[in-house]
């Protein structure tokens, strides 16, 4: 069983916090690894750049962030772009300018590629969108996934304009996971030699009102 958790709003505090774990999961990832060309030498620190600059940019424009907390260790987080602002951190000059100086230009030009394309899945309408999520690669396999989707759903339902959640994965063994959790698969797109899945859940007001 699971040890309890709590679920925190989190803000630039949790910064440091909040980037070693997304990129102690991250650097493992198929996607990851042909974005930022992992066969290639300093591939760790372009990952570790990467995800310090997108959690930086993330809290500077103040946008929303879940943590899972286990006592005052965060497990788990999710870093939220709402309906309005998807587009906010790629578009940011300095944020670019950024990324090509610690991850390269050939890595940053393959990011905002790769956004790009999640995006272009889409279905019109007003989506939350999930840039980043992970739980401790330690605290997988014990329900705590669940636990952080289930308040991502749940804090979504707050928003009256939100039709639900878009989340990617290049992990072929997280399908079955998110289709467990009631996720629809929406899009397929071809990241290099990786398969992306887009996946995405109405938010539980919208599944309410269908019934």
């Amino acid at each position: 069983m699971p040890m309890p958790t709590e679920i925190r709003m989190l803000d630039s505090g949790y910064n440091r916090e909040t980037r070693s774990l997304l990129y102690n999961a991250y650097r493992h990832e198929p996607t990851f690894a042909y974005l930022f060309e992992a066969d290639r030498p300093g591939y760790d620190q372009r990952v570790r750049a990467t995800v310090r600059e997108l959690v930086n940019q993330h809290f500077l424009q103040d946008q929303p962030a879940l943590g899972l907390m286990q006592g005052d260790r965060l497990i788990g987080a999710a870093l939220i772009a709402p309906p309005q602002r998807r587009l906010d951190i790629t578009e940011s000059w300095a944020w670019r300018m950024r990324m090509l100086l610690t991850a390269g230009f050939r890595c940053t030009r393959r990011y905002l590629d790769y956004h790009q394309a999640i995006l272009g899945c889409l279905p019109p309408g007003a989506f939350h969108v999930l840039p980043l999520m992970a739980v401790h690669p330690q605290f997988q396999g014990q329900q705590y996934g669940e636990r952080l989707l289930q308040a991502l759903h749940d804090w979504c339902a707050e928003d009256p304009t939100s039709e639900g959640l878009v989340i990617d994965t290049g992990n072929a063994r997280y399908r079955n996971f998110y289709q467990r959790q009631g996720y629809e698969e929406i899009g397929q797109v071809a990241i290099g030699p990786v398969v992306e899945y887009v996946f995405f859940h109405p938010t539980p007001r919208a599944e309410r009102a269908e019934g």
